[in-house]
C-alpha cells in the first residue's frame, strides 16, 4: 500500500509514525512538506518573548526516525484528489491513500495595513521578528488584535497579552504602557467557561483591557489606529496603538483551494472517519471544517484515527471513529500554566473540564512537547 501524506505538522508526523510502527513492510509512506523542520505553536511564543532561540525550537525533518517513511522536501504545486496524484517540485507522487494535512496558511496581506502598520505573530517568521520589536519597544499602548475567524489556537491571543504584560513589567516599562486585547469572540475561550473566567481574572489583575466581539478589519498606519467592527451588529470603531500585534486571517493553502477539495473555504470531511468525498482521500487538522478548534492536538488525534482506519482496512476490518477530544494548555502569566480538556461532538455543545494552574499542569505541558519530539525525532528535548 502506498500512502502519500501532505504536510508534516502534528497530523502528518503522527500519522506517518503510527503507520510505520504498525504496518512496517506492508506499506510505503511518503511524507511531503516544503519546510525544513517542525516548530510547536507554543515555541513561537517562547521565542517571541525571549525565552529561547529559533534554532532551539526547530526540529529538522532530516532527523525523522520512523522507518519506511520517506520524507520529501518540496513545494506541492497541484493535487488531483480523484486520481490521488500530487505534483511537486520534486516530481509527481501517486498513492493508494492520500492524506491532506497541510494546515491553514496565514494571510497578513489580507488585512489592509497590517503589513505596513503592525506585526503578525502567527507565522514562524512573524513571531521571530516580533522578538526584536518587543525587546526594543519603549512602552506605550499595545493592542493585540484578531483579524479573522477561524484562527489557530484560540487561547494564543490571550496568552500573548499576558506575556506582553510580564515582559514590560520585567523590564520596567509596564507603568508607562497600556495593553488591550480585541477578539471577535464573546469570551477568551468559548468552549471552556471556567478557562475564560480565569483569563478574564488574570486580565483584571494586570490591568489588561479585554474588548470582546471586536474584529480588526484593518490598520491605518498613518494615524496608528486599528479599525474595528462589532461582530454582533457591525458597528465600526477605532483603537489607537503604539504597537499592534495581530492574528492574521487564515485560509487553506492555495494548492488546496485549486484542487476542488475545499468547500466554503475548508475541506469538508466525515466527522467520524475524516474521509473526504473522494474515495481513498482523507484530510486532518486545520485544513478541514470538522468542527474542532484549529490546534495541533486535534490534528494529531484525527491523524491517529486515520492511521488506525488505514491499518484496519489493510487487514480487512473496519476502523475506529473520531471522538473529538483534545487537551489544550495555556499560560496565565507569571509562569502559570492551566489546561482545558474538551470534547467536540457533532451537533452538541462542547463538553470539558478546566484544570487550574499548578506545577503538575506545567509539567504536563512540558511533557507534551518532550514526548512528541522523542517519538517523532528520536531525541531528548525540553521546551524550557
Amino acid at each position: 500500500m502506498r500512502v502519500v501524506v501532505l504536510g508534516a505538522g502534528f497530523g502528518g508526523l503522527e500519522l506517518s509514525t503510527r503507520l510505520s510502527e504498525v504496518l512496517g513492510d506492508e506499506l510505503e509512506v511518503t511524507l511531503v512538506d516544503r519546510a525544513e523542520g517542525f516548530v510547536f505553536g507554543f515555541s513561537k511564543l517562547d521565542v517571541m518573548f525571549g525565552r529561547t532561540t529559533p534554532d532551539a525550537v526547530l526540529h529538522r525533518y532530516d532527523g525523522l526516525v520512523a522507518p519506511r517513511v520517506r520524507f520529501v522536501r518540496a513545494e506541492i504545486t497541484a493535487i488531483d484528489p480523484a486520481a490521488r496524484r500530487v505534483e511537486t517540485t520534486a516530481g509527481a507522487l501517486t498513492g493508494d491513500v492520500l492524506v491532506v494535512a497541510l494546515g491553514a496558511d496565514v494571510d497578513p496581506a489580507g488585512t489592509p495595513g497590517l503589513l505596513e502598520g503592525g506585526w503578525e505573530f502567527y507565522s514562524e517568521q512573524g513571531a521571530f521578528a516580533a522578538r526584536d520589536v518587543l525587546a526594543d519597544f519603549p512602552g506605550g499602548r499595545v493592542v493585540v488584535g484578531v483579524c479573522g475567524t477561524p484562527f489557530k489556537c484560540p487561547p494564543a491571543p490571550s496568552e500573548t497579552a499576558l506575556l506582553v504584560h510580564d515582559l514590560l513589567a520585567r523590564t520596567g516599562r509596564r507603568a508607562q504602557s497600556e495593553i488591550h486585547l480585541a477578539m471577535p469572540l464573546p469570551v477568551p475561550v468559548p468552549p471552556s467557561p471556567p478557562g475564560s473566567a480565569a483569563l478574564l481574572e488574570a486580565f483584571a489583575e494586570r490591568g489588561i483591557e479585554f474588548h470582546p466581539s471586536k474584529l480588526v478589519t484593518g490598520l491605518d498606519p498613518v494615524r496608528s489606529v486599528a479599525l474595528l467592527s462589532d461582530v454582533d451588529d457591525g458597528t465600526p470603531g477605532e483603537m489607537a496603538y503604539d504597537l499592534f500585534l495581530g492574528v492574521p486571517k487564515h485560509h487553506v493553502p492555495a494548492v488546496v483551494a485549486e484542487s476542488g477539495l475545499a468547500e466554503d473555504g475548508w475541506i469538508p470531511v466525515d466527522s467520524l472517519t475524516l474521509e473526504t468525498r473522494f474515495p481513498g482521500v482523507y484530510a486532518v487538522g486545520d485544513v478541514t471544517s470538522v468542527g474542532t478548534p484549529k490546534a495541533g492536538v486535534f490534528a494529531e488525534g484525527q491523524a491517529a484515527i486515520v492511521a488506525d482506519r488505514i491499518i484496519a482496512a489493510a487487514r480487512g476490518a473496519d476502523g475506529p471513529r473520531y471522538g473529538g477530544a483534545g487537551v489544550c494548555y495555556f499560560e496565565l502569566g507569571g509562569d502559570q500554566v492551566a489546561g482545558v480538556e474538551v470534547t467536540f461532538l457533532q451537533g452538541q455543545a462542547p463538553i470539558g473540564t478546566y484544570n487550574p494552574p499548578s506545577a503538575e499542569i506545567a509539567a504536563r505541558k512540558g511533557d507534551f512537547g518532550t514526548s512528541r519530539i522523542r517519538r517523532w525525532f528520536g531525541r531528548e528535548w525540553s521546551a524550557y
